[in-house]
Parts: C-alpha cells; structure tokens; sequence
C-alpha cells in the first residue's frame, strides 16, 4: 500500500518534515518527536514510491527516512540518491535498525546528514532531529568511531567487511554453485546460507541473488 498523509491545520507551517517508513509504530513515534520539536506540518509515506512522489511535490527541508522497505531490500539508499539530486541543500536523517558502519557509511555517501538507530531513546531521536534540522551531522560516539574506522583505510570495501563465513559463500557463489551445494561443502543447514546470503545482499547494497553473484565474480576476478 502506498500511502500517503500529510497533517495540516490552519496554524501549521510552511516547511514541512517528510516521514517515510514503512512500519506505522515508527511512523507514529516519529510523528510525536516531530510535535514535541515543534514542526506542525507533517507528511508520511509507507513506501520508496510514495516517498519519492511526496518529496518531489512538497521539497520538505527535512527528511527522516528508514533503509529497508518490504522486498525492496536497502531501497532507501537509493531513494536518498534521487531526492539529494532533485534538492541538494534536503537535510536527511536516517532513522533504522542497521547499525553495521558499512551501511552507515554507504547512507552518508548517499548523502545522509544523521543516522539514528530505531533501539535507541526517543529523546536521541529528537536530539538527531534538531542536529540535522540545523545543518549539522549527526551519529552517536559509537557509530562515528566505527564509520571513521572504516574510513581510515581507502583501500577497504564492503566485500572486505564481510565475515569469514560470509566470504567462503561468496566464493561459492562464484563458481556457480546453488545453495544446497554450499551448505554441503560447509556442513552447515540450507537456512543457515539463505540467511547469510540476505545479511550480504544488505551488507552489500544489493537486492537479489543475481546482483549478489555479480558482486561475488567481480571479487573473485580481482582476486585472481
């Protein structure tokens, strides 16, 4: 369902925050820190299309906007992308539940101003709000030591970031193998490589398994 709402009366503003998240909880969570910082004109969207329509209409000053969206994998990056393009000077706070630095970082070259995890306090989420709202970069001390790790070394990938599991997988991948061969050569359950493989496809931006074996050739070329 791509919905779309936007609260209005005839005392709110003319700069609006644009919502976009699929799960209405959030949505609702989002809605009283927006109130409590002050902002009367609050728009939502339950999905990438949605959201986009919505931002492209109204040109929100401010974006608060999960990563992953139902079947859609880590869609929001992209959706970060378009938006940037369309209006540059969008400030963009992520609100999500992935706190790996990789896709922090891929958020921030997206071009994210804040990062907030979904299991953090609410008065973080206000605090996350304001910094953005007024231009600055936001990530809590844990999140910016780990992106400043992981970009403290140029010569590090995504590929690189992935477990010793994850990459004996992906060398499977490689060379063609299904999933039920790769289970059988690590003696692991079919499960356990379907839901390694999802947590790669996340770490590595991509949403199918097609774009996943991509990757994995790629790498091995390099490699060889």
């Amino acid at each position: 369902m791509n919905a779309i709402a936007l609260k209005t009366d005839a005392a709110t503003t003319r700069t609006p925050v644009l919502v976009i998240d699929d799960h209405p909880i959030v949505l609702q969570g989002c809605r009283r820190v927006l109130e409590d910082a002050g902002i009367e004109t609050i728009a939502e969207a339950t999905s990438v299309i949605a959201g986009y329509r919505i931002f492209h209409r109204l040109r929100p000053p401010v974006v608060v906007c999960d990563l992953t969206f139902q079947g859609s994998g880590l869609a929001g990056l992209g959706l970060i992308r378009r938006m940037r393009a369309v209006e540059p000077k969008t400030h963009i706070l992520v609100f999500s539940m992935h706190n790996d630095p990789v896709i922090v970082s891929r958020a921030l070259e997206a071009g994210a101003l804040g990062y907030v995890l979904k299991d953090h306090a609410s008065g973080e989420l206000f605090e996350a709000f304001e910094r953005v709202r007024a231009g600055e970069v936001y990530l809590d001390r844990r999140l910016a030591t780990e992106v400043a790790m992981l970009r403290s070394d140029a010569r590090r990938t995504p590929e690189s970031q992935l477990t010793p599991r994850e990459q004996q997988i992906l060398a499977r991948l490689a060379q063609g193998k299904a999933y039920g061969a790769i289970a059988a050569d690590l003696s692991v359950s079919y499960k356990t490589i379907t839901n390694a493989c999802s947590q790669m496809r996340q770490k590595l931006g991509v949403r199918t398994l097609a774009e996943l074996i991509h990757v994995a050739v790629t790498q091995a070329q390099r490699q060889g």
